[in-house]
């Protein structure tokens, strides 16, 4: 997920929905052709990248290559500039377009239901020379493409937005498109406040009883139908939102989990790439035990640079930050710590703790309110803890949530073509105790959630991409939720992948720097890509 991409309120874009009366022009009856084929419940504080792929192919079917008219968007710009005033950014001459777009539940049966994705434009004024449009993926899975796309238009460099309109969807299943919401915020709360090592029968029991009722839960309420939220017939969606916009070919930036949806684009449909950039590369071969560990591995690392620029720097947690947290953890197992926050009911367990460094670790820029956070709870107030939980889970003030863990659980399971044992979940909670001290035990207990999953399944289909233009992978050094490695993984997978690295911290590199930011941009707008073997310095 983006990390300081700004959250737009869910409420503002419903309420420009109502008060433009957004529409999908000629795009709710499909002509069939022939073209080319976060956080788990029950591990509440597992990071947030997607877990592996099975090696199972993708089911074998005919799904079909619907058309569709182009999209009309309608100005919802006086709704969503309250929303961002005074940002970063904001100054800029940004106008947003809302549209509705309907398209398959079923790609088999593209004339039976369907359901309505929501899409935001974003168009900076005075554009000169435009090359089309710029899809753009947070990741997740379940983060909202329309707060990725408004947080972009603040952010990207502006010879960029004079070039492309952003075009954010909410995917299937997420936000404003059809939303799955079959998780209840109880159940999400009690989720997170569940200690994220189980020693005991009874600590584990209670990690699979979340886990079985989050899986319970999504089953009665949708049933068969869960199995058409998943990453290929998203990456199908992308195609029809290529063509609701009137782009002849592909432009698409996309981060963490979507790295994965549109290097399955790129499987699904070569020939209609043009470009795509995928920047927190989701690793395209590893099953779901091996994912986990990765990330257990790149969050110890994050960990380890953060312990030392506060050793450095002298910071309030004193010069053993690991110390520090496993202290902090104990004393939190002891005696859940309050919050000065008015109105505050919850105390900060174990989970709470773990939850609020994961979050952190996204990003560099929030390592002094972690700091600040530890600190703090340490004096007996976890307020700090609760702020950066929230952010992370995407909870509310009020104690309700997005739909974020509700469609990360799904798409994720729904993706896996695997069941994990007791017996492996309980020899990785052993072995990774020790191994990753810190991370290792709340990774392995992730495993939990499509363990107990109940829907059908649409494993992966494997990517290749043969006939694609060059991709761009970018990866970065000390990513912890989706590790260096993995980028070199994905951009050897691809027949066109081209790596460019940097030698960075946290999750995702564009546009943090010079150096990525001229190589991105260079790579959507001419279409020049890096050198082989290209890398950028951390500044």
């Amino acid at each position: 997920m983006i990390r300081r991409a700004r959250r737009v309120l869910a409420a503002a874009i419903a309420a420009a929905v109502t008060l433009t009366a957004c529409s999908s022009g000629p795009a709710g009856v499909f002509a069939k052709s022939t073209g080319p084929a976060s956080t788990a419940p029950g591990a509440s504080t597992t990071p947030g990248g997607s877990d592996g792929p099975s090696a199972t192919p993708a089911p074998t079917r005919a799904p079909a290559d619907p058309t569709v008219g182009r999209v009309s968007f309608t100005d919802c710009t006086s709704v969503i500039k309250p929303q961002i005033d005074k940002q970063a950014g904001s100054e800029r001459d940004l106008h947003f377009g809302c549209g509705r777009l309907r398209v398959p539940l079923d790609y088999t049966d593209p004339s039976g239901q369907g359901i309505q994705l929501f899409l935001l434009r974003v168009r900076l004024g005075n554009q000169q020379n435009r090359i089309g449009s710029l899809l753009v993926n947070p990741g997740g899975p379940g983060g909202s493409g329309l707060d990725a796309a408004v947080g972009l238009g603040l952010q990207l460099p502006q010879d960029l937005l004079r070039r492309f309109d952003l075009v954010g969807f909410d995917p299937r299943g997420v936000g404003l498109s059809n939303p799955l919401e079959c998780v209840s915020d109880a159940l999400k709360d009690k989720g997170i406040a569940l200690d994220p090592d189980a020693r005991t029968a009874a600590q584990y029991a209670a990690q699979v009883a979340v886990a079985k009722a989050s899986a319970d839960g999504c089953s009665k309420r949708y049933g068969d139908a869960l199995e058409h939220y998943n990453t290929e017939e998203t990456a199908r969606d992308m195609d029809l939102v290529r063509q609701a916009v009137g782009d002849p070919k592909m432009s698409y930036l996309g981060y963490s989990y979507g790295t994965r949806l549109g290097s399955v684009y790129a499987q699904l449909f070569p020939t209609r790439v043009r470009a795509l950039v995928l920047d927190g590369a989701v690793d395209p071969v590893q099953g779901e035990v091996a994912s986990a560990e990765t990330q257990a591995r790149g969050f110890e690392n994050a960990f380890s640079q953060f312990a030392a620029d506060c050793k450095r720097r002298g910071c309030r947690v004193g010069p053993d930050a690991r110390a520090f947290v496993t202290g902090l953890l104990a004393q939190a197992r002891k005696a859940p710590i309050p919050s000065s926050r008015a109105g505050e009911k919850r105390r900060a367990t174990a989970g709470h703790v773990l939850l609020a460094v994961i979050s952190a670790l996204y990003d560099q820029n929030d390592w002094s309110d972690l700091e600040t956070a530890l600190a703090t709870a340490k004096a007996g107030d976890a307020a700090g803890l609760f702020k950066l939980t929230d952010r992370y889970s995407q909870r509310d003030a009020d104690g309700s949530y997005s739909n974020i863990v509700d469609a990360s659980l799904t798409i994720n399971c729904t993706d896996s073509g695997e069941t994990v044992p007791d017996a492996t979940v309980h020899a990785k909670l052993a072995q990774w105790r020790t191994k990753y001290p810190l991370f290792g035990t709340s990774l392995a207990l992730g495993l939990l959630g499509c363990q107990q999953w109940l829907g059908p399944r649409h494993p992966l289909p494997t990517v290749r991409a043969a006939g694609s233009p060059p991709i761009l992978v970018i990866g970065t050094t000390n990513d912890p939720a989706t590790p260096y490695a993995s980028a070199g993984v994905l951009a050897r997978a691809l027949a066109s992948g081209v790596l460019l690295t940097w030698d960075g911290e946290g999750h995702t590199a564009y546009p943090k720097t010079p150096c990525v930011t001229k190589a991105v941009d260079a790579y959507l707008i001419s279409l020049t890509v890096p050198k082989a073997g290209t890398s950028c310095p951390r500044t």
